[in-house]
């Protein structure tokens, strides 16, 4: 059983918030801002060409998908992101990559792991040395 809010799986209608609220430009540049740390509303509004209004409207949009959240403190209402969401959806989109897709990464991990001493892999030859398919002969 799972104990953990954030362990559970998003429903579909909790997805078709977080990809409705990611849809949007502007929103994912405050996500993106927000991934780096808390920020108050007037800072995340500054870089937009938009009234603090609609700022507020995108900033609801993403506290409803559960991808951020926001608290007063005072006059100042400070976001900051919801690594457990962001982590439920990245665990949705990691469940449907494609079985070709994980089959190429287990060769590719098969692949770097076996390879023999003394080989590499071709464009990474030391410097100084050249591949013995790429000399010419000369006329």
């Amino acid at each position: 059983m799972l104990n953990n809010w954030g362990d559970r799986p998003l429903s579909d209608r909790e997805l078709d918030g977080v990809f409705h609220a990611l849809a949007d430009p502007t929103r994912r540049a405050i996500v993106v801002r927000l991934c780096e740390g808390p920020a108050a509303v007037s800072d995340l509004a500054a870089p937009f060409e938009m009234s603090l209004p609609a700022v507020v409207q995108h900033l609801q949009v993403l506290e409803a998908s559960g991808l951020i959240r926001s608290e007063k403190i005072g006059r100042v209402r400070s976001c900051s992101i919801d690594p457990a969401t962001v982590r439920r959806a990245e665990g949705w989109l990691g469940q449907r990559r494609t079985p070709g897709e994980r089959r190429l990464d287990r060769l590719e991990d098969f692949l770097a792991h076996d390879q023999p001493a003394g080989t590499e892999k071709p464009g990474t030859e030391k410097p100084g040395k050249e591949h013995p398919r790429s000399k010419r002969s000369t006329p």
